[in-house]
Formats: C-alpha cells, structure tokens, sequence
C-alpha cells in the first residue's frame, strides 16, 4: 500500500520540483558554484557536522560568492568582508527575511519569535520589546546580582574539585552556570542539574540541541519535506519537543499568574512580558504564546552562545599556557588581593578583551550566523538573486581569511591590543554577532557574562591539563547546528591561587 502511495504521489511531486529549481535558476547571470545533480543539487556536497569548513574550501575554488542549489532552495554563500558589508549593510533591508527551518518552526510558535520570524511590523515590534525591555544598559545592570551570585556558586563548585585534584568538566560546568543566569534573568529560577526538575531540564535541552542539527528534507524541498520527515520520524520528534517545552513554559507562566506568588525583589523577563501584555503597550496582537516564542529564544540563544565562547575561550587558553599566564597576570595584578572580581572591575582588563575578541574571531558561537533570505531580486558584485534566496554568510572564514588577518589560523591576541576593530557590526571581517538589522540584540548581555566568568576563572584558579595529556593532544572537533560547540567536553585540573586569599 505504501509502494503504491509513493508511486502516485512522488510523480507530480518531483515534476513540480524541477520546475521550480528551473525557474529558479533562469534568472540571468548567477554567481559561479559547484555542478548540481538533478533534484538533490549540492545537498550531497554539505556535510553538517563541519559545513562552515565545506563552504570555506568551495569559496576558496569559486570566490566569496557561491550559489548552491540545495534540493529546491537556492541559496548563496558569503565568504569575504567586502560581499558581507554588500549583504548586510548595503543590501541589509531587501535580505533581511527568514527561510523556512523546520527543526525550530514549532517550537517558535510558527516563527512567532525575534530570531527566526519573518521581517515586517511584527518582527520590528518583537525586536523593539527586546532592546528597550529586556536588552537595554538599565536592564542588563539590573540583573548583575544574579551574575555575580551564580559566578560565586561556580567558583565554590570548581574549588572543591581543587582540594581533591581531580579534573573538572568545565563545559558541564559553564554550560549549568550559564544556564542558571539566563534562566533566573528570565524565569525568576534556576534548574540545578542535581534536582529531579533540573535533571528533566537539561534533558530537554539535550534533546532540543540534537534535533535543532538534525537534517529535515522540508527545509530544501518545500513540496515534498513534510512527507519525509514523516517517514523519517523526525516531524513526530519535533512535536514531542513542542509539547515538552509549551508545557514548561505554560507553568513558568502560571507560577507568575498566580496571585500567591511572593512579589520578587525584582522583575523578571516574564514579569516584563506579562506586564506589558496586561498593559497593552505592543502594537500587536501580544498573547502568551508569543511570550512563550521569546523566552525560548532567550532560553536556547542567550546560554548557548555564551557557553560555547566560554569553552572555546578555555580551550585556546588551554592550547596555549604562554597566552593563558599573561591573560592571569593581568586580572591579579590589578585585582590583587581582593578575592573576587565584580563587574565594576572589568573595564580594566585590555587584554583579557583582546582574548575574548580573538576567541571569537577563530570560533565564533553561529558560524554562519542566522541564515537570512532575500525578500525580492537583488544583484550583488553584477550577479542576479531571486527572491527567496538563502543568504548564509560564513563569519567563520571571513575570520580566517589571510586577506585581513595575519597568521589567521593562530591563536594571538595581541593582534586587537593596538588595533580599533570591534564585534558590533561596523567591520566586516570580523562579525561574529552578524551585522545590520539582524545583529544580535543579547550581544551587551552575552559579552558581559562571558568577560564575568572567564575573568573569574583566570583570576581564582590556575589550569592545568589531565595528567598524560599535552596541548597538542586538545582537540578542537565541533559540533555544528546553528550554535557551535565544541564536541567532546573540556576537562582541566583547577589548583586555587592563594596569592590573593
């Protein structure tokens, strides 16, 4: 029976199909790219667990600027500062929409979110809460106690495998840490990993970061995807991911509902949301499941993206104890014996800000950062684009381009100490938060949770690696979905620094 469904079904499908990929590319003059099979067009080209580093080398053979064909999605590659600064800054308006992305659709809401929805009066008003709201100087200072508490809770954590010299795991550990600022900031709790509830917490978000890398054929072939996935599993898994995270978030917001609640000292991200939706002060329609969509991009994007440079931060540092020693001597010579370090404290540290530039510059957290697509037909470099092309631009190789960076493969931050070049979105070779009107609008709260903890780090322990291993042996294979995090744990072995206690 299901032969002869596949049979009648798949025929026209196809057909379909092709038509559009023709029409598609009919367009007049495209960028150069790769020959293209039949149906499938370079999807046999990408492989997901490194597809920056795919997209690097094709630039490499056919310029900054490639066009694939992925099933039925064109889509283009941006490989070099000056097509970047053409994409998002000269072109920022006609390729700032969305592409479809099936692993995110339902657990967004429909793109009911910031970060994936569509661009439009929605999307500029979802972006407006945030800024003003949530992301603002006055907001992300109001929640510094939070940061603080939790780095103080870390600190005693690690010092405890210290006095026994064993090996900490420090991705675990930066991972639960940022997890419980963002979800304090936003919920008003945390999910300690050795609480039942904690427990279930990561487990969901175990599952959510498996699924969000998962391959889904509706996003390169819009016609025929659904039926696949299906088949495949994947739709079922997807909607058991919804439900898993509707209902946690329903509860969050009950809890805040309900009239027992103790008043908390301060407000909290749902607070603010449910405030304003009671207030009415969105010019659009504001309901709870619209909430739900920015919290889970809170959620998702606020403590993976902190976590992953924290790691990858430690792992370079690691890599290279010559740059680990100096970055130390800065943040205890001008701390001394204090004890801790507090946010007034991290104007301070130059070079501990050149680390974490660099830090980013190798491994930036989204290396293609958040796909965009083109919302009408644009020429770019005397190249036509479609409507509806997938824009991916590869942050992570422009990074790497030799063109703007010296030894770029090597990890030296003494590169940004005389050097203007910053991560806001004005220099195109070095974007890790993407640029224009889809910047990352966490970025201020982002860089200083990252500078907090690893300040913290440096400055309370020395590091080491496990007994038998060198820093040639650190392995740096990531793990790729939209974030990039390093794929098999960071262990090192923390000795207190009692100059300072």
């Amino acid at each position: 029976m299901l032969l002869l469904l596949c049979s009648l079904v798949f025929p026209p499908l196809i057909l379909v199909l092709l038509l559009k990929i023709r029409a598609s590319t009919r367009n007049g003059v495209l960028p150069p790219g790769p020959p293209r099979f039949p149906i499938i067009g370079n999807l046999h080209q990408l492989s997901n667990s490194t597809l920056h580093c795919t997209l690097q080398q094709l630039s490499r053979r056919y310029g900054p600027l490639v066009y694939l064909q992925l099933g039925g999605v064109p889509a283009v590659v941006v490989s070099s500062a000056e097509m970047a600064k053409e994409i998002l800054k000269i072109l920022d308006l006609e390729s700032s929409g969305r592409p479809f992305h099936a692993n995110v659709y339902k657990v967004t809401y429909k793109k009911s979110d910031m970060v994936f929805s569509s661009y439009g009066e929605y999307w500029r008003e979802r972006r407006k809460i945030c800024i003003i709201a949530l992301f603002c100087t006055k907001s992300v200072q109001s929640f510094r106690f939070i940061r603080e508490d939790e780095i103080s809770i870390l600190l005693k954590s690690i010092s405890k495998f210290a006095s026994a010299s064993n090996p900490v795991n420090l991705s675990e550990m930066i991972f639960s840490t940022a997890n419980n600022i963002i979800c304090r900031i936003a919920f008003g709790k945390s999910f300690p990993h050795e609480s039942s509830e904690g427990s279930a917490f990561y487990e969901m978000l175990d599952e959510r970061h498996a699924l969000a890398g998962r391959f889904a054929f509706a996003n390169y072939f819009p016609s025929v995807g659904w039926m696949l996935d299906a088949l495949t599993g994947l739709n079922a898994k997807l909607e058991r991911d919804f439900q898993r995270f509707d209902s946690f978030h329903k509860q969050i917001i009950e809890d805040h509902l309900d009239p027992k609640r103790t008043k908390p000292e301060k407000e909290d991200i749902v607070d603010t949301l449910l405030r304003m939706q009671k207030d009415k002060t969105s010019t659009i329609d504001f309901t709870l499941d619209t909430i739900k969509a920015i919290l889970m991009d809170i959620l998702i994007a606020g403590a993976d993206t902190t976590t992953s440079t924290l790691v990858w931060a430690m792992t370079l540092l690691a890599k290279n104890p010559t740059v680990m020693k100096k970055a130390q001597n800065e943040v205890r010579s001008l701390i001394g014996n204090k004890g801790k370090i507090t946010e007034d404290d991290l104007h301070q540290f130059h070079y501990l800000k050149c680390v974490i530039k660099e830090t980013l510059r190798l491994q930036p957290p989204a290396p293609l950062l958040v796909p965009r697509e083109t919302m009408q037909h644009c020429t770019i470099d005397g190249y036509n684009i479609s409507s509806k092309t997938v824009v991916m631009v590869n942050a992570w190789a422009i990074g790497r381009d030799p063109q703007y960076w010296e030894n770029p493969e090597e990890f030296i931050p003494e590169r940004f100490t005389k050097s203007s070049i910053d991560f806001r979105g004005q220099h195109f070779e070095f974007i890790p938060f993407g640029s224009g009107r889809r910047i990352c609008p966490g970025m201020q709260l982002g860089v200083v949770i990252v500078e907090l903890i690893l300040a913290n780090l440096l400055y309370s322990f020395n590091w080491e690696l496990p007994e038998g291993i060198k820093e040639e042996d650190i392995d740096m294979e990531a793990l790729f979905a939209i974030i990039m995090h390093k794929k098999n744990n960071l262990h090192l072995v923390a000795t207190k620094c009692n100059d300072h206690h």
